[in-house]
């Protein structure tokens, strides 16, 4: 009351000066504890975000891991490349920004548009990219524009780089971007979204071994993002070194050995399964999918009727042919069906159940021991040897070496193949089995089907007398300390036991397939190597009429339904060191076309054994 009386006999002017003080005074306390907050009580949250304001960290991609053959010739490497991206904070007017990047881009700006809205799926802070593997002038080009283009980054990240165009893609596999299904299924841990991870063969296989861990650089940017200067870098840690047991030089041989011809073709070590070359035909390059493929290149992968992005050596199914006649003799031999020397006569034909089945010399081979059917492939002979032994037997003798099933190769894409049984028809067709079935199972047609890889293993027992292996593709994992991380040995799957003279009978007859006057395999045939071998050819539709076989033989057979050439072989015979199945998809006869594929690879690898023993010499004289 009092004080209220004394404010009111104050004069007007001193009470407005008074008021406007204590507002003043009140403005000035507020002010204080507003900066005594900022600097005191929040200091630490604003200090990090003035730093986050002025700095940006940005991921370095750690570079994959080298691949390198048996003898540490690289195959697979890393190059550097120039990525053109873009912080999406930093930029105010995108389509401004658009107008003035894509001529430097040289590209379309509805271009830049979709990648900026792809873009739109990663955090606030990453890095969009606009445009990947770019050449050095138009990267130093942006750079020089730098000033008109806020947000824009310019990055180098290592991108795959295939050092052998394709040879060997099939096994070495491919890279493409992580797909979202990828990172939601629990495999990719430490993944994000725009990474690259090996989508086949090795490369997917080992991922986890390739990949290396990423680092980090830390930036200072203005305000319009533009790079002032580094302030901190983590190097990252490239991924583990991996050695295949591929041979560089005999796998470009086995390469060129076909030519323009598609099929496939797989050379193993006998005595450790170990895969020497793996052709596949035809390929493809990938680095292709090293900066994601253009959308071109990918249709007309896909929409080749002779698909190369397949890996025919384990995915391909083809009937065996004639080349599944070594096994219808051993299975025989023990069975105690027929001897070494016991001899059919074959006059062009053979009835059964009514039907009639021919010989592919329409003269007939006359009467054969087992080393002539095999030499001459004569088909009435393995009718009535594969009749006479019975479906089950047959099958189960195949099954013992590696076919009907997968044979163990170590990475994903492997085929099991077809071995018919009475039960696997009934099952499948809910039909009998009939003896017609057997006889054309005899000799490798009907139901069996088997992948090249399957009939590599099949040679490499036969060769080695009963070993059957798996595949063995990895040699080696070391980290670049030299530490080994991973190291495969010989693995035996099985040992099948037969006589000693089963063994060397159907040896001999192989012999005689490629050394001998009348065998079907002489186009395999070398002077300073005994060589092995078994031809086969695997009819893809019916059996042809006369007329139609006239056709075959002049050429004028359309090329989808001509039979494939199939040449399965081991040398040198005296001691084998290596088995090889080749598999020429359309090329009529195993003999004619298949052989010299076989021949080349044979030659190309005694002379490289020969240039690593005197290399070996050389360095013990020195």
């Amino acid at each position: 009351m009092g004080l209220d009386l004394k404010w009111k006999e104050l004069p007007a002017v001193q009470r407005r000066f008074l008021f406007y003080s204590a507002a003043a005074a009140t403005v000035f306390l507020l002010l204080l504890l507003r900066l005594w907050y900022l600097q005191i009580i929040g200091y630490e949250d604003f200090q990090e975000r003035s730093v986050r304001n002025r700095t940006r960290i940005l991921a370095l991609e750690a570079p994959r891991g080298p691949i390198f053959d048996r003898n540490g010739l690289l195959l697979v490497d890393n190059r550097p490349s120039f990525k053109i991206s873009v912080m999406r904070q930093d930029v105010e007017n995108r389509f401004l920004l658009f107008e003035r990047l894509a001529p430097l881009l040289d590209v379309e700006i509805s271009e830049l548009e979709f990648r900026w809205q792809q873009g739109r799926r990663f955090p606030i802070y990453r890095p969009v990219p606009l445009a990947e593997d770019v050449s050095r002038e138009i990267m130093e080009r942006v750079q020089e524009h730098g000033v008109d283009l806020p947000g824009v980054l310019t990055e180098v990240r290592p991108v795959r780089d295939d050092l052998e165009h394709g040879s060997a893609a099939h096994l070495t596999g491919y890279l493409g971007e992580i797909t979202e299904a990828e990172l939601q299924s629990g495999d990719f841990n430490n993944y994000s979204g725009g990474d690259y991870v090996g989508k086949t063969a090795v490369e997917r296989t080992f991922d986890p071994y390739l990949r290396g861990e990423k680092g980090q650089r830390l930036v200072e940017v203005d305000v319009q993002g533009k790079l002032l200067r580094q302030l901190k870098v983590e190097p990252p840690r490239p991924g583990n070194k991996i050695y295949l047991t591929l041979d560089r030089d005999l796998q470009r041989a086995t390469d060129d050995a076909f030519g323009s011809q598609s099929g496939a073709a797989i050379v193993l070590d006998v005595n450790t399964g170990e895969v020497l070359a793996m052709a596949s035909r035809p390929t493809f390059n990938p680095a292709l999918f090293a900066r994601g493929i253009a959308s071109e290149d990918w249709r007309e992968l896909v929409q080749d009727s002779r698909h190369p992005l397949q890996n025919k050596v384990i995915a391909g199914q083809y009937p065996p042919g004639s080349t599944f006649k070594m096994v219808v003799a051993l299975a025989a031999l023990r069975a105690g069906t027929i001897s070494t020397t016991q001899r059919i006569d074959c006059d062009g034909a053979f009835e059964v159940g009514g039907s009639r089945y021919r010989c592919w010399k329409k003269s007939g081979h006359g009467f054969s021991d087992l080393k002539k059917a095999l030499r001459e492939s004569c088909d009435v002979w393995f009718y009535k040897v594969g009749l006479e032994l019975g479906i089950d037997k047959l099958s189960a003798a195949a099954k013992e070496f590696g076919l009907g099933f997968p044979v163990g190769y170590p990475m994903p894409g492997e085929r099991s193949g077809v071995i018919p049984t009475q039960e696997w028809k009934h099952q499948h067709y809910n039909k009998p089995w009939y003896a017609g079935e057997t006889v054309i199972t005899s000799i490798g047609q009907g139901f069996v089907l088997a992948t090249p890889m399957q009939l590599a293993v099949m040679m490499a027992a036969i060769a080695n007398s009963g070993k059957v292996l798996k595949p063995q593709v990895i040699r080696q994992i070391e980290d670049w300390e030299g530490h080994l991380l991973l190291q495969a040995n010989p693995e035996v799957v099985r040992q099948i036991n037969y006589s000693t003279e089963a063994w060397k009978a159907v040896q001999d007859g192989l012999v005689a397939v490629v050394n001998e006057p009348r065998g079907t395999g002489r186009a395999a045939y070398l002077e300073d190597v005994l060589v092995a071998g078994k031809t086969g050819t695997s009819q893809v539709i019916r059996r042809k009429s006369d007329e139609e076989e006239e056709l075959d033989e002049k050429g004028e057979t359309p090329y989808r339904f001509r039979p494939h050439a199939l040449f399965l072989a081991y040398a040198p015979a005296e001691k084998p060191e290596i088995a090889i199945a080749v598999v020429v998809e359309h090329g009529r006869s195993g003999g004619s076309a298949a052989g010299p594929i076989v021949k080349q690879i044979i030659q190309r690898y005694m002379e490289l054994q020969g240039e690593q023993k005197g290399q070996l010499q050389q360095g013990r004289k020195e």
